[in-house]
C-alpha cells in the first residue's frame, strides 16, 4: 500500500495525519486534494458510526484504504453533548467560534470541579474487502472560562489540559500532537499498523 486517503477536507486535521503517520512508507492525501466534495450523510449516534460511514463511503468510491475520523467534545455537564454535533454545535455552518460561545454560555454558572470534559477520536479504517477496524484515543480536560491561546482548531481554545496548565491552542503542534485524542488514536493505530494493513 502506498496511499492512504484521509476522509477530510480539514488542512489542520491531515496536516497532524501527515506528521503522525510518516514513520510508514505511505503518502497521505485528503479529499481537497482528491478534489471529492460529495457531502456524506452522517447519520450515525456515535462516533464510531459516523467514521464507518464516512470511511466506507470513500474507500468504495476510490477503490483504496481510507481513515476516517469522527471527533469531538464530550462534557460532562451537559450529559455529553456537543459530542456527535461538535463541529455544527451552534448551527449547520460549522463556525468555531460560535461553537465555543455556545458551550461556554451553557457552562457559566457551572463551578470548575464541574467542568470535566474531554476530546474523543475515533478511526475508522477502511480497506476494500476487509472488515472495517476501529480505534479511538481520548484527551482529558476541562472547560475553561473563555478562550485562550492561539494554536490548533476546533474548541482547543477552551480546553484546558491540567497536566499542562494550558488550553490546547497553547500548545505548539509537536506538543499537541504527544497528547492529543487524536494522537492517542494513531498511537493504537500504528500499534495495530502491520496487523490492519
Amino acid at each position: 500500500m502506498n496511499e492512504i486517503i484521509i476522509a477530510s477536507h480539514n488542512e489542520g486535521k491531515v496536516k497532524e495525519f501527515r506528521s503522525m503517520l510518516k514513520q510508514f512508507d505511505v503518502s497521505v492525501v485528503s479529499l481537497r486534494d482528491l478534489d471529492f466534495h460529495d457531502e456524506i450523510e452522517e447519520t450515525g449516534s456515535t462516533f464510531e458510526e459516523n467514521a464507518s460511514i464516512k470511511a466506507e463511503t470513500i474507500s468504495a468510491h476510490f477503490h483504496q484504504p481510507v481513515i476516517a475520523d469522527d471527533s469531538g467534545l464530550v462534557i460532562d455537564a451537559l450529559d455529553g453533548r456537543p459530542g456527535v454535533f461538535s463541529a455544527r454545535y451552534a448551527g449547520e455552518d460549522k463556525n468555531d467560534d460560535a461553537n465555543m460561545d455556545k458551550v461556554l454560555y451553557e457552562l457559566k454558572s457551572v463551578h470548575e470541579s464541574e467542568r470535566t470534559a474531554q476530546f474523543v477520536s475515533v478511526l475508522a479504517i477502511a480497506i476494500p474487502g476487509k472488515e472495517t477496524t476501529i480505534v479511538k484515543g481520548t484527551c482529558e480536560g476541562i472547560i475553561s472560562q473563555e478562550k485562550i491561546g492561539e494554536h490548533g482548531f476546533g474548541y482547543d481554545p477552551v480546553f484546558y489540559v491540567p497536566s499542562l496548565k494550558k488550553t490546547m491552542a497553547q500548545l505548539e503542534p509537536s506538543q499537541k500532537n504527544q497528547i492529543s485524542h487524536r494522537a492517542n488514536a494513531l498511537k493504537k493505530l500504528r500499534e495495530q499498523w502491520s496487523e490492519i494493513f
